[in-house]
Parts: structure tokens; sequence; C-alpha cells
């Protein structure tokens, strides 16, 4: 891509003006001001009608006879709790408890059925039970303190997973005691598989059933004798795991028989089993208190915020874009940004959603479809915002939405948003208010449902930065 030399010396006004947010004290009031003087500038901007398509600041005038110009503007944001927020099969089971000043307390149980191969060789009348294990496939760690042991429990199910759909506020009943648990020190270690000893009571039963029972003559059976398990956190442990489904999460049964002196063994494990992710949210004595319906956009206070599994969201009204582009005419969007930061300190071992996509919303407070069903998002840069149907009528394009992404030096998440502001600076596009999700449409499954992650923001951080030119 061609740079001309007035974007060059945005560039270099950029560079200087990220020095001067690095700098020391001694640099602060330099930065200060030139700030102010951007803000007066603005203000002027959405005061005045003498000039409206010059407004802005203009970088290295006079070079030639197009006027390059930068300028921001906030954007209001509330929160919003997702209805619906279906857990289902998420391939992975969210197991954590938090405790947050912003959010509140939430934990999250995961559960899951369980499966074995019925051509599987149970043990034998004779056979002589060794140990038993719970074992679990731990893929992602995000806590606080993980040096510190952080305790998980795992309870046999008194009612079964029935084949519907389950959310995140669904819950079944199930034993108080566990049938096994164990502390965990996790430290730098994010994935690992943990062996749980099965308690004695559970295992002598189990193995029992194994070897003698008609509860293991299909999977029918065994599911009306065991309907899974419920995995869960300590209170206060302050952190979350995600646990793998599949053959390493499992019942481990090892056993011999009387003058053989090699094991055998026995699984029973997650692979094939239905499962979702249930949480519970205490918000009372904080901002999210007011949280109470869902579908409803609330304020809380200076600071706004999104958290995984609990489906709180983000949204974000975009009506002062209208009132920026009605004071221009005859220019074109070099680059414009969205950035939301720098949010709010994560605690170390922590870290928040890696993305965002911006779906489209409005007074519903819903994601908006497409006819066909399909979400509609802001579309990447380079990107066409709408295609033509096999009707060669004009719809929106789906395909490839805009993803915000975290970096986690600045403490940002930026996403370009040119082709979309240009789109409806023409005429193509209908602006519409937006729904920050966590997730990205370019990893498999959703990661909304996949986690505890959270992260909280200034409500006056949420900024759209504008580099455009203007032919004189």
């Amino acid at each position: 891509m061609r740079i001309s030399l007035k974007t060059r010396s945005l560039k270099s006004a950029l560079k200087k003006r990220n020095k001067l947010t690095k700098s020391s004290t001694i640099s602060t009031p330099i930065w200060q001001a030139k700030w102010t003087a951007l803000a007066v500038v603005f203000t002027i901007f959405f005061n005045s009608c003498s000039d409206p398509s010059s407004v802005g600041i203009e970088l290295a005038p006079g070079n030639n006879q197009v006027g390059v110009f930068f300028t921001e503007f906030e954007l209001p944001a509330e929160v919003v709790l997702l209805d619906s927020f279906n857990t289902t099969n998420q391939s992975l089971l969210v197991v954590g408890n938090e405790e947050d000043p912003y959010f509140g307390k939430t934990s999250s149980t995961g559960f899951t059925r369980m499966f074995f191969e019925v051509t599987d060789e149970r043990p034998k009348a004779e056979a002589i039970l060794d140990s038993m294990f719970f074992s679990v496939d731990i893929v992602s760690v995000n806590g606080q303190n993980l040096d510190e042991p952080k305790f998980y429990s795992i309870h046999r199910l008194t009612e079964s997973i029935l084949d519907t759909l389950y959310y995140n506020f669904s819950e079944l009943a199930y034993e108080e005691n566990p049938i096994a648990s164990s502390e965990v020190e996790f430290g730098e270690t994010k994935d690992t598989t943990i062996l749980m000893t099965v308690t004695p009571e559970f295992s002598e039963e189990l193995f029992g059933k194994l070897k003698r029972g008609t509860e293991f003559n299909n999977i029918f059976t065994f599911r009306d004798y065991f309907p899974g398990v419920a995995i869960k956190a300590r209170e206060g442990d302050n952190t979350t795991i995600g646990v793998n489904l599949g053959s390493q999460t499992a019942i481990l049964t090892y056993f011999h028989y009387p003058g053989d002196t090699v094991a055998t063994s026995f699984e029973i494990n997650t692979a094939s089993s239905r499962s979702f992710n249930g949480v519970k949210s205490d918000r009372s004595g904080t901002p999210t208190e007011v949280v109470v319906e869902k579908q409803k956009a609330y304020q809380t206070g200076n600071l706004v915020g999104m958290k995984a599994n609990l489906g709180m969201t983000i949204k974000v009204d975009s009506s002062p874009i209208d009132e920026f582009l009605d004071t221009l005419s005859g220019v074109i969007f070099k680059q414009v940004q969205l950035e939301i930061g720098e949010i709010e300190t994560v605690p170390e071992g922590q870290n928040p959603p890696a993305f965002f996509v911006s779906y489209f919303t409005d007074d519903s407070n819903e994601i908006l479809t497409r006819a066909d069903g399909q979400p509609l998002t802001i579309q990447r840069d380079g990107q066409p915002q709408n295609i033509l149907d096999e009707n060669e009528q004009t719809i929106p394009a789906v395909i490839a939405p805009a993803i915000g992404s975290y970096n986690s030096t600045q403490g940002t998440y930026v996403v370009g948003i040119t082709s979309y502001l240009n789109g409806i600076f023409r005429g193509e596009v209908t602006r519409k208010d937006w729904l920050l999700y966590g997730n990205s449409s370019e990893t498999t499954g959703d990661d909304f449902k996949r986690s505890l992650r959270q992260f909280k923001v200034q409500n006056n951080r949420l900024k759209v930065k504008v580099i455009y030119s203007k032919i004189r």
C-alpha cells in the first residue's frame, strides 16, 4: 500500500503521542496540553457550522491539495445480560468460583453424562480391585494466586441429563458428598491431567456393579444407575478451569486376578456425552446489582464490563457516528478504529477475553439476524459490508466479522471499522448499535461460553478514532 507524506506525518504524530503517554511525569503536562487542545477543537467542531467538513486536527497542512485530519469521539455504553444463553455441548466444562467488586460472586459448575464401550471386557467375578481414580483433563486455567492449592470435587447426579437444551441458568440435583476430590497447585501450569482418588464406598459399589450388575448391559441401564457427574470448584479460590470432555476425563478402574501380577483397567469416560455449564451469580452490593432483567440495558456507574458464561455483554450506542458524519462532506476515511481501554487492571494469573465481535442490535438488546438466521456484525476492513443474493437483492454480508483483539501490552482492544464507516457515509449501510460479544469467528466453538473471563473499562474509554482526507 502506498503511504502518502501526510499519512507518514500522521504516523509520526501518533508515535509522539504514544511516547508521551508512556513518558515520565515530567512529560505529562505536555501530553495533557496537546489532548486538551484536541478536546477544544472537537468541542468547536460540535458547536460550529462554519466549515463542518474541515473538522479535526490537520496533519502536515499545506503539503499538497489533500488535507489529512485526525479526530476521535466517545461512544456511550451500557451492559446487557443475555437471555437464553445456551451452554449445551460446548465440549468444555467451565468449573470455577470467582469474586469481583464489579461482577460480584460467580460460580460455574460443569454437568456431564458418562460413557463406556459395551464391547470392552468387564472384570469377572473373581477380579480384585486395585484402585479407582477420577481423571480430569484440564486444558485451561484462569485465576489468582495459582501457587496456592485449589480444590475441586466430583459429585454424582441424582437426576438425569435429558436430550434437551440447557442454559447457563440451568442446574441439576447432585449428591452433597463427592465421590472424588483433590487439591491442586497449578503454578505456571495451564494444562494438566489430575487424578482424584475415588472414595472407598463408591469404589466398592461401582466395582461390584461392573462385575455382576445389569447396570453395564448397555449405556441406557448404566445412565439409569449413574446419570452423570457435576464438577465443582471451591468458593473463595478465585480460579476457573476448563475441563476437556473425552477419554481423558474419566473414571479409571484398575484390577487384577488371583495369581496375576499384571493390572487390567476399565474406563468410563465423557466421550460422546451430553453436557452443559450452569452459572450462579450473586451481584448484591456491586455496581452490577442493578442488572436484574435479561435483554435490558443498564448503566453501572463509571464502569462497563463483559463476563463470559454469565452472558454479560457491553452494548454500545453508536449514534455519535451519525452526529459526526452529518458534519462532513467530500471526505474519504483512511483509517477508522474502535478502541476500548486501557481496561481496568487484570490480576496476575487471569486473562481477559482475547477477542470480541460487534453484533448489531437495537432497542430489543438482542443480536439481530439476517432473514436466513445468520447474525449481523460489522464486517472486516477491506471486505464488503453488503452482498447480492441469488435474486440480485442487496443483503448484509456475514462471512467476515470484524474482530476486536486484545493487546496485552497496551491493555486495549482495537477493531478496524474503516469499511463500515465508509459504507454508512455513502448510504450503503444502516447504522446500528452494537453488542460486544467475547468470541472470534476464527476459533472453534463459542469462547464466550467456555470460560468466566472478564474485563471492565471506564465508560469514557470507548472511542472511535478517525483519520480522513478531504479534497480542497
